[in-house]
This record gives structure tokens, C-alpha cells and sequence, in this order.
């Protein structure tokens, strides 16, 4: 073989191999710069943190092709409006709670959380093993969404109140801050539902234009300084055994990425919605023993309070399944899932737990 033929047949080979390939990788990795608008405060750093979190992994996996900007609530667009601006093509993409916007249809509040339902475990369970994900996209497409599990606080306190609840009667006529479909349940124990956005919930408690209050947990609850108006803090929050939150994608945008852009947000959605609870877990411990040594009344609702509330949710759940097809859609395979779940759940998991806990109140641990 005449070797310098061959030298050059090579070289011109590797040229026209470079020639096709780098418009390939060109195309696959794109510089694109994106916006997402958060429905928190950025003083709340463990749910905004969860953005922030996602952004910079995206960024990093991309060798900083892929630059999302992360905005707090109110800077760009109201916390309660982010799903509107990613429907309408604004943002590309908001980092908020779905049942935020159960009032579009209360389909959306079971992507987050809904009264007696999942709790976290079996939220994430559900969603990335059985079907929740793309069931829930499904509903999504009509307002031009895409979502991806972004966060979860674990089980929520029941919330601040001003006096002391003691019985379902003890309900009538107060006026509380709570978020989602939970509102539409609680009103039938005579409670008057106030949807706000969690940077106006302390002076609505200061003034006394509300009564009560719920909001997430310890940690947060004390960055916000509800103890300091509403002396009584309730658990738990029964209409939010497991608030997952979520990456709402306009989309068209996200159909329009390429494929390893949309595996590299996907991976940075799912890091996002591990560390947020972890945070929680670790933060809120020491956030509660803070608060209460600090007069907080921990309290306990009653079964009484429980039991009604439970009816009060399944008589909610059927008025819904009988007027909007889609509701019960997604309801009867979560209700179903709850179903198996607790099956499981209550053999070990809260076996282990529940001498646990005997042990802790015994301060044997």
C-alpha cells in the first residue's frame, strides 16, 4: 500500500468526519438562556433555595451553556400568577405549588397535595413509579405545561391560631390562610378560607384580618414570625401529608429542547426534589424546639377535629368526581395508590417508627 496515499486518504476522512459532527454537537448544546420565576420569597431559602439549587446543576451540566435565572416572588411576577406566565409563554418556567391554582380546576391540587392523601414518600412513589408523572402532564397540556417534581416539605404543621381549638364547633366562623383545595374542605366546619401568598400571611395575622394561619413547617414558620401573633401551633396539617412542589416548563419550550437538555433538567428537577425535603428534615427539629421554648402552645387537633375533617374531604371528593371527569381521573388513581401504600407503610415503616418515638418520649434515645 503506498503509504502516503493512504496518510492522505485518512486526513481527508477525519476532516469531512469533523466537517459533519461539529454542526451535530452545536446543535445538541445550544446556548440558551431561560427565566424562572419562584411563587416564595428568597427569605424562605429552603423552598426558593430548591430553584436556586436546580438552576445552578443545570448550569454545571451543561458547561454553562444552559443558564436559567431565577427570580423570587413578586420581583418579575406576583407567587400566584407564575403558572399563568409560563402558559401564556412569559417565563419559561415557574418553580411553584400546583394546588396554587386549584381554582383553574382542582385537578391541579393533587400534583401537590390534597386532604388525607399521600404522604411524602408515597407522593414521590406515586409520581415517579406509578404513572403520577406523566397522568399529571397529561392534565397539564391544556395550559401549554409541562412539570417536573420539584420539592417536598414533608408533612406540614395545622397552623397557627389565635385561641385555642378544641372541638369541629371551635372552627365555626375563623377566618385562616390556607393554601389549595384544603380551603374548599375545611369551610364545610364553618372556617372561612383565605388564599395568601406567604409574604403577606404575618401582617394579615398582625392586624387580624385572619385568625389562623398555616403555612409549612417549624423552620419556616419561625423565619416568618407567626409565634409572635397566633400563640397556638397545630399538627398536623391533614390536608398536607405531603406537599410535593413543582418545575412548571412552558410546553413548547420544552418540546423544543434537545434531548440531552431535557435529561439534564429532568436529573437537575429530581436532585432539586430530594434536597429540599432533606433540609427540612434537618432544619425543622431544631426550628421547633426553638419555637416552643419561646412560648409557641403545641397542640395536637383532637380526633373529633380529625374525624370531621376526614368526612368532610371524602363528601368533597364525590361532589367533584360527579361534575369534572378529570378530577376523578387522577383522584381514583391516587386513592388507589393511598390504598396500597398505607397497606405496606403501616407492616413496617410505622411499626419501626412507632417504637421510635416510644423510645424518644422516653428520652431513651
Amino acid at each position: 500500500m503506498d503509504r502516503r496515499k493512504f496518510f492522505a486518504s485518512a486526513g481527508t476522512a477525519a476532516a469531512a468526519t469533523a466537517t459533519l459532527a461539529a454542526p451535530a454537537i452545536a446543535q445538541s448544546a445550544p446556548e440558551l438562556k431561560w427565566r424562572l420565576t419562584s411563587s416564595f420569597p428568597k427569605s424562605l431559602d429552603t423552598i426558593f433555595g430548591a430553584a436556586e439549587v436546580f438552576a445552578k446543576n443545570v448550569a454545571e451540566a451543561s458547561d454553562g451553556k444552559f443558564q436559567i435565572q431565577v427570580f423570587p416572588a413578586g420581583e418579575i411576577v406576583p407567587g400566584l400568577q407564575a403558572a399563568d406566565k409560563v402558559t401564556d409563554g412569559t417565563l419559561e418556567m415557574a418553580h411553584t405549588a400546583s394546588y396554587y391554582y386549584w381554582g383553574k380546576d382542582p385537578t391541579f391540587a393533587f400534583a401537590t397535595a390534597v386532604p388525607f392523601g399521600l404522604n411524602s414518600r408515597q407522593q414521590n412513589a406515586w409520581m415517579y413509579e406509578g404513572g403520577g408523572i406523566d397522568l399529571m402532564n397529561e392534565f397539564y397540556a391544556a395550559y401549554n405545561i409541562h412539570a417536573l417534581p420539584g420539592g417536598n416539605t414533608g408533612a406540614q404543621m395545622g397552623g397557627w391560631f389565635r385561641k385555642e381549638i378544641k372541638t369541629a364547633a371551635d372552627l365555626k366562623g375563623v377566618k385562616m390562610r390556607i393554601g389549595g383545595f384544603g380551603g374548599k374542605v375545611i369551610a364545610k366546619l364553618g372556617v372561612v378560607p383565605q388564599q395568601i401568598a406567604g409574604g403577606d400571611i404575618y401582617p394579615a395575622l398582625e392586624k387580624g384580618t385572619i385568625d389562623a394561619a398555616e403555612w409549612v413547617g417549624p423552620y419556616d414558620d419561625q423565619k416568618l414570625g407567626f409565634n409572635k401573633v397566633a400563640p397556638y401551633y397545630y399538627y398536623p396539617g391533614w390536608w398536607e401529608g405531603g406537599p410535593m412542589l413543582h418545575f412548571f416548563i412552558n410546553k413548547a419550550k420544552w418540546e423544543g429542547l434537545p434531548k440531552n437538555y431535557q435529561a439534564i433538567i429532568t436529573g437537575a428537577a429530581a436532585l432539586a426534589n430530594t434536597d429540599m425535603q432533606a433540609r427540612y428534615d434537618h432544619l425543622n427539629p431544631g426550628a421547633l424546639k426553638k419555637l416552643v421554648a419561646d412560648g409557641a402552645k403545641l397542640r395536637p387537633f383532637s380526633a373529633e377535629i380529625l374525624e370531621a375533617c376526614f368526612n368532610a374531604a371524602k363528601e368533597t371528593y364525590a361532589e367533584m368526581n360527579a361534575t369534572n371527569a378529570a378530577f376523578k381521573k387522577v383522584h381514583d388513581a391516587v386513592m388507589a395508590y393511598r390504598a396500597d401504600a398505607y397497606l405496606w407503610q403501616q407492616v413496617s415503616e410505622a411499626t419501626f417508627d412507632n417504637f421510635m418515638m416510644a423510645q424518644q418520649r422516653k428520652k431513651a434515645l
